[in-house]
């Protein structure tokens, strides 16, 4: 099981950048996915989810209008298209796969750096 994030680097406040995390190992339409982020000295917060299905969707009131999450199922890839950028939003973030609740099944990514700096 894999799940390989790629696009992260170093931008300037108001740019852009599209995460994208590549699953491969599992059944990855069947699983919902996340994306979260590490700042240096905070907790891990959770900033979009989406269904397994791609219906659903879900963020963070600090990156709503601004991040927008989907999913390729032909490329078992799942993305975090990200405006407007802040220097809070630098951080490590990391892609996440997860399935059931009684029997839960979950993986997670190694992370990629973004780092939203002028």
């Amino acid at each position: 099981v894999q799940l390989v994030e790629s696009g992260g680097g170093s931008v300037q406040p108001g740019g852009s950048l599209r995460l994208s995390c590549a699953a491969s190992g599992f059944s990855f339409s069947s699983f919902a996915m996340r994306w979260y982020r590490q700042a240096p000295g905070k907790e891990r917060e959770l900033v979009a989810g989406i269904s397994s299905a791609g219906v659903n969707t879900n963020y963070a009131d600090s990156v709503k209008g601004r991040f927008t999450i989907s999913r390729e199922h032909a490329k078992n890839t799942v993305y975090l298209q990200m405006k407007s950028l802040k220097p809070e939003d630098t951080a490590v973030y990391y892609c996440y796969a997860h399935r059931g609740v009684v029997n839960r099944i979950d993986y997670w990514g190694q992370g990629t750096q973004v780092t939203v700096s002028s």
